[in-house]
């Protein structure tokens, strides 16, 4: 079965994909702008589109050249797209003269009445002006009378209203002046707003919305572009305007979070953060499943589980707490001849394995896996006899207050000056003896274990 949309026949088969087009400057630094624009959509699983207005020459340290291209080539892109592709959003960002805004208005706001968010950018983040008066007041008059949503921060806020802002009540009155001009909602980001967004949405009927956040550690270099490119794409979604604007500020957190350590200004924000982390999450959890079915398949890994069972976990890449760790929600035990897992994979599920894995991880980041086995003098000897590193503490040496594994592991990797494959204690009053395998992953100290067990 077939049926016909605005870009052709398509299969009732064929999922429609979904596309944005982005108009706005290009960043040669690929921290902001078109380069945000199409990371964004992209990691949000849409198809991107786009129209360069400008070509700047910036970095993370500023905006150093903006050259604007002819208006008969952005015309161009812009029609190229629309002959083409159907769009289902658009994200306009820097216009940085009066004759682009009303080009752009004209093909945007004119016959093709394609639906967009408006990004007043009117300076980059690490430095630099980006809009001209003649410019704003052309925005003032044709884009944002047309606009889903416009998404000022306070600076480019209190330029097109002459409001100033100091506070969430200022911006408020901002959002509404805004909204005023004819658009249908405003939001005021709130980088500067200790974190908190002020949206005013169909203002007679619902008033406003705060939505609050954090002022987060990371780069910042084109989260604005980010965050209204993301705000597109969730409309595009049919997403309603609060929630696009909640979600797309969540988006937003996380790409800053993310923020690679790139040049020697403001860095920029990493839009692929959440994907990233899905995917390592992703990976963790079937490593350790992987493992955890090995050593279940392995009839002689039963002499290595001690009292208290054993567990084994992954850590993702730059955990932080114990809630970045996977492991068996109880514990690995003997059941009839064989190893069981008792409880289901999860994050959060043991904070003994993954206090041990965040402990190793400060001295080498690459040592994300552990499993804790039985200790006894035949198999120390039979780990010394196969080769493996080998270190050890005794809960003698423990200071009060103290956890044994982040002490214990700590203390014996400074002993050794490196991170060994092996790190056992002989145990003491109450604390039975245990021999903790460190590696790079779950299936690695998986085999080692499995290996010790059949010797």
């Amino acid at each position: 079965m077939e049926r016909v949309t605005g870009c052709g026949i398509v299969s009732a088969h064929e999922p429609l994909t979904r596309t944005a087009l982005t108009i706005a400057g290009s960043d040669s630094g690929g921290g902001a702008g078109i380069q945000a624009d199409l990371k964004t959509f992209a990691a949000l699983g849409m198809h991107g589109a786009c129209a360069i207005t400008a070509i700047t020459a910036q970095n993370t340290l500023g905006v150093q050249n903006v050259f604007d291209l002819p208006e008969d080539v952005i015309a161009g892109q812009i029609c190229a797209v629309l002959d083409d592709i159907h769009v289902d959003y658009a994200k306009i960002g820097m216009l940085s003269s009066k004759e682009i805004v009303y080009l752009v208005a004209s093909h945007i706001c004119g016959v093709n009445s394609v639906p967009f968010v408006l990004d007043p950018v009117m300076s980059a983040e690490a430095g630099g002006s980006l809009l001209t008066d003649a410019a704003l007041g052309a925005m003032v008059s044709e884009l944002i009378p047309a606009a889903t949503v416009v998404t000022p921060n306070v600076f480019e806020a209190e330029a097109i209203t002459g409001i100033r802002i100091h506070d969430t009540d200022d911006a408020k009155r901002a959002a509404a002046a805004i909204v005023d001009l004819g658009c249908k909602a405003a939001v005021v980001t709130g980088g500067h707003l200790h974190g908190t967004d002020v949206l005013c949405d169909d203002r007679d009927e619902k008033g406003f919305r705060l939505i609050p956040g954090n002022l987060i550690t990371g780069g910042t270099h084109g989260a604005g572009c980010t965050y209204s490119a993301a705000i597109a794409a969730f409309l595009a979604k049919e997403l309603t305007i609060p929630d696009a604007c909640i979600a797309a500020k969540d988006f937003v957190m996380h790409a800053i979070q993310a923020a690679p350590s790139v040049g020697g200004g403001v860095s920029p924000v990493n839009q692929t953060g959440h994907v990233l982390m899905d995917a390592s999450r992703y990976r963790a959890t079937a490593d350790v499943s992987n493992a955890v079915d090995c050593i279940e398949a392995c009839r002689s890994f039963t002499s290595l589980i001690p009292e208290v069972g054993c567990n084994i976990g992954t850590a993702t890449p730059h955990a932080q707490s114990v809630k970045d760790v996977v492991a068996v929600r109880s514990r690995i035990v003997r059941f009839g001849g064989t190893a069981r897992a008792i409880g289901q994979i999860g994050f959060g599920a043991s904070s003994h394995v993954a206090r041990l894995i965040l402990a190793a991880m400060r001295f080498d980041p690459e040592v994300r896996s552990a499993l804790n086995i039985r200790c006894s003098e035949e198999i120390i000897s039979t780990c010394e006899a196969l080769g493996y590193t080998i270190a050890s503490f005794s809960r003698q040496d423990e200071p009060p207050q103290h956890q044994t594994m982040d002490w214990g592991t700590a203390h014996a990797i400074k002993e050794a000056g490196y991170v060994p494959q092996i790190i056992y204690d002989r145990g003491g009053t109450g604390k039975e003896a245990m021999v903790r395998i460190l590696g790079r992953n779950a299936m690695e100290v998986a085999g080692i274990g499995i290996r010790i067990s059949r010797v």
